[in-house]
């Protein structure tokens, strides 16, 4: 740990060992624990491998589909999440909510508009689920 102190890298190392995120096997070598690890990736919620959901983590989206069809099914479902039917949503509200999908909100606010998922009204001062949408 080049440029920290000797006091800071005793104190992290000492931290590093009581949580068990590392180990000490011969003097002066840490490892990584595995247990520990193994443990924290064992807890993790699988990922579904059908449908909707296999694009999303923690229900985040990690990747948009590249087929229409599935990328649409995807959108369905946020946009029956995020907006109730005749709901109007200010520019704002709509980013807010998506945040918890994506960090790019302009991006799935855009495809949630450019697939008819979302409507924006003609002033652009506020957005609506579509009047035939029927919810997620």
């Amino acid at each position: 740990m080049p440029g920290v102190k000797e006091q800071q890298r005793s104190r992290a190392l000492a931290a590093l060992l009581a949580s068990g995120l590392v180990e000490q096997r011969t003097p002066g070598r840490l490892v990584a624990s595995e247990t520990v690890f193994r443990e924290l990736l064992a807890q993790q919620p699988r990922q579904p491998q059908t449908g909707p959901d296999r694009f999303l983590r923690l229900g985040r989206i990690v990747s948009y589909p590249a087929n229409r069809a599935e990328r649409r099914r995807l959108l369905e479902r946020i946009a029956g999440e995020v907006a109730a039917p005749g709901e109007q949503l200010t520019e704002q509200q709509v980013n807010e909510r998506l945040l918890d999908y994506t960090d790019d909100v302009v991006l799935l606010r855009r495809y949630l508009v450019d697939f008819g998922l979302l409507q924006r009204t003609r002033s652009g001062s506020s957005y609506c689920l579509p009047p035939d949408h029927s919810g997620p």
